[in-house]
C-alpha cells in the first residue's frame, strides 16, 4: 500500500493546490483570458512629404457601372470592385464607394453615427472637421480627417495621410469619394476638381 501521502502531507497539499490553481484557470472563458491589444498610434508625418500631384497631370472622365462619373488622373493604377473602384499612384489615392441608404446624411448623422464608424474601424483616424459643402453634384458632407495608411508589405512601415471623404446622395443610393495623400503635401486644387467633377448618371 502507499504510504506516501500519510509520510508527506504538506508535499501532497501542495501538488493539489497546485492542480486545483491550474485547472481552474484552465476553465476561465477566453475573453477574461484574451490579452488587450494596444490602439493603433498615430504615424509621425513627414518633414518633406512626397504626393503633390503634378500641375501638369492630366484628368479623364471614367464612367462607373455603378451610375457616376469622376475625373480621375490619366495613368493610375485601377481597381475594380462589386461596390466601387480605386485609382491609386504610390501614396496618392482616389477610391469611391456606392452603397444604399435611407436618407442623405448630415452634419449631425455623420457626427453621431459615421465618424465613430470610422474611428473604430480606420487606422489611427483623427477627425478634424465635418461641414456641408454645395458641389455640381448637390448637396454633399465633407469629412477631413488624418490617418495611417496600410503597413508597407515589405517594411512595414505606416505613412501619416490627409484625407478628404465627400458624400453624395440621391435617391437611396450613398457614393463616398475618399481622396488622400501623404500629410502635408499640396493637392487642394486636384482635389477641389475631382470633388467638383463627380456627378450621377
Amino acid at each position: 500500500m502507499n504510504d506516501y501521502p500519510a509520510r508527506h502531507p504538506t508535499l501532497c497539499i501542495v501538488a493539489i493546490v497546485m492542480v486545483a490553481a491550474v485547472m481552474a484557470f484552465l476553465t476561465v472563458p477566453r475573453a477574461h483570458t484574451a490579452v488587450l491589444i494596444a490602439a493603433e498610434t498615430p504615424a509621425m508625418a513627414e518633414k518633406n512629404p512626397p504626393g503633390d500631384i503634378p500641375d501638369s497631370q492630366v484628368f479623364i472622365d471614367y464612367h462607373s457601372p455603378l451610375g457616376f462619373t469622376l475625373k480621375v488622373p490619366e495613368g493610375w493604377a485601377r481597381k475594380d470592385g462589386p461596390d466601387g473602384v480605386s485609382f491609386i499612384d504610390k501614396l496618392d489615392g482616389v477610391v469611391v464607394m456606392v452603397s444604399s441608404a435611407n436618407k442623405a446624411p448630415n452634419v449631425e448623422s455623420v457626427l453621431r453615427d459615421y465618424v465613430p464608424m470610422m474611428e473604430k474601424s480606420g487606422h489611427a483616424v483623427k477627425v478634424g472637421s465635418v461641414r456641408m459643402v454645395k458641389l455640381p453634384a448637390g448637396d454633399a458632407v465633407l469629412i477631413s480627417y488624418s490617418s495611417n495608411s496600410e503597413p508597407n508589405p515589405v517594411t512595414n512601415k505606416q505613412v501619416r495621410l490627409e484625407n478628404h471623404r465627400y458624400l453624395y446622395f440621391r435617391a437611396g443610393k450613398l457614393a463616398e469619394l475618399d481622396l488622400y495623400s501623404p500629410f502635408g503635401a499640396d493637392n487642394v486644387d486636384q482635389w477641389r476638381l475631382m470633388s467638383q467633377s463627380f456627378r450621377w448618371q
